[in-house]
């Protein structure tokens, strides 16, 4: 079984939309989508999200639902489905944002000479590596003492990350201007 996880699927920054196993799969593929209101409709905390399966999976997903959460509370169902009716121009709003913050981010960084990083085509994230950084967590901590600046090290996300950082980009972009200056001021000192 392959699990798809496109909760950042309506975060694609290409100008098409995001690749998805229903592009190419077959009728008979065992495949569950997994998707949440977590990204697309800042709902995070929540754990409000929904599946598509097979229908040959449905009864195990469903007592593994009834009998690991016992469900969602009504005003959260509630929230998300008033997310569904009325959450689109919200969403436009958010994409935009996120694109116009991603840009000047990473332009920011790239113009120091000494961050190497791509500007992502999809999801909310930067993975930043900072020339001289092999201990992100030890940077991460400095970095946010110094400039207030939080960033997440790249050992949070498995074995191989002790070189990056990863930098959320879905706020204001004049606050992501003021947070990219200072990340600049402090990479270009050390």
């Amino acid at each position: 079984w392959i699990v798809a996880d496109e909760i950042y699927a309506l975060y694609h920054y290409s100008g098409s939309r995001a690749p998805s196993f229903l592009d190419v799969m077959e009728p008979d593929d065992k495949i569950v989508f997994a998707n949440s209101f977590s990204k697309n409709w800042s709902m995070t905390g929540w754990r409000v999200g929904w599946l598509v399966a097979p229908p040959v999976i449905g009864q195990v997903i469903e007592n593994l639902i009834q009998y690991s959460t016992s469900g969602v509370a009504q005003f959260m169902q509630r929230g998300a489905v008033a997310a569904l009716d009325k959450g689109d121009g919200f969403i436009r709003e958010n994409y935009e944002r996120a694109l116009t913050s991603r840009d000047i981010l990473c332009d920011a960084l790239i113009a120091t000479n000494r961050v190497e990083t791509l500007k992502p085509d999809g999801a909310l994230y930067a993975f930043l590596k900072i020339d001289g950084v092999t201990d992100s967590r030890a940077t991460a901590i400095d970095i946010v003492d110094k400039t207030g600046v939080g960033l997440a090290p790249g050992t949070a996300f498995g074995p191989g990350g002790e070189l990056f950082l990863r930098a959320c980009f879905l706020r204001n972009p004049r606050q992501i201007e003021d947070a990219a200056d200072r990340l600049a001021s402090y990479i270009l000192s050390r």
